[in-house]
């Protein structure tokens, strides 16, 4: 056994809604008396790609003693309950998989936004701040506090009648931009579906679409695989409490930050 990243599952969040048993292309997952569970643990890659296809937050990537994935015997294992359609979209999952990771990096388990990579050029050429040196100080555009969903108090006067931004961890780092372009005059919930505990989140969004009259939120998340769980939350969370008179966009953004798509969803 080898430390590694692996799918781990709150059976108390599991609606039993069999999302993640598609969005596993490696077949590691299954329904058992209405829950989702690991099968073995050498057929989860740990890549998680099937975080963002949970509706409740109940998957997560965690590192442990774990078995080490097996891809011969997992493409074994896909061939018998899925046939050959399944094992030609399980290893064209690996290939995008593999299309993220650098060439430096090391071949483990885990999420593509675990994975090193080499930025643009121009980007590794700029010199760093000379210490000492006084800094050019942008201004801030946040108008509240706290800021991480999870300290949030649904009834916070700073979320009435604005619009509000439902943002990824690492998205405000990635861009320069996002202060002034997503932050500016709006609310704003900072959370990430991978490494927050996110048990009470689609709960406490629900109440606050619903009790502050927000005319439009916008989910800013990363393109990694794992950071759709932001999404799936706020759509539970609309599902759960289905707000009037709201509209929702999900941004996308590349490691590089870069815009690649935005969705209306609601």
């Amino acid at each position: 056994m080898a430390t590694r990243k692996i799918i781990s599952i709150n059976e108390d969040l599991c609606n039993g809604c069999g999302n993640c048993i598609t969005g596993c292309a490696e077949g590691a997952l299954q329904l058992v008396n209405g829950k989702a569970k690991l099968v073995k643990e050498t057929y989860c890659d740990g890549f998680g790609d099937c975080i963002g296809t949970c509706p409740t937050g109940a998957l997560k990537i965690i590192e442990k003693e774990a078995d080490e994935f097996d891809f011969d015997r997992t493409i074994e294992h896909v061939e018998q309950i899925r046939g050959a359609a399944g094992t030609e979209a399980m290893r064209e999952a690996h290939k995008q998989h593999e299309a993220k990771i650098s060439a430096a990096a090391p071949r483990q388990g885990g999420c593509p936004g675990t994975r090193m990579r080499m930025m643009k050029q121009e980007q590794q050429q700029a010199k760093a701040v000379a210490e000492g040196a006084m800094p050019v100080v942008m201004k801030s555009e946040i108008s509240q506090w706290p800021l991480q969903l999870h300290l949030l108090q649904p009834q916070a006067p700073f979320l009435k009648d604005r619009e509000l931004v439902v943002l990824s961890t690492c998205s405000p780092v990635t861009s320069p931009d996002v202060q002034w372009r997503y932050i500016r005059g709006r609310s704003v919930a900072i959370a990430c579906p991978k490494l927050d505990r996110t048990e009470g989140y689609v709960e406490k969004l629900a109440e606050i679409f619903t009790s502050n009259n927000i005319p439009r939120v916008i989910i800013l998340r990363m393109e990694v695989p794992c950071c759709g769980g932001l999404t799936a939350m706020v759509k539970a969370a609309l599902e759960l409490g289905k707000p009037q008179n709201m509209v929702v966009d999900e941004v996308v953004m590349s490691l590089e930050g870069e815009i690649t798509r935005t969705n209306r969803i609601y």
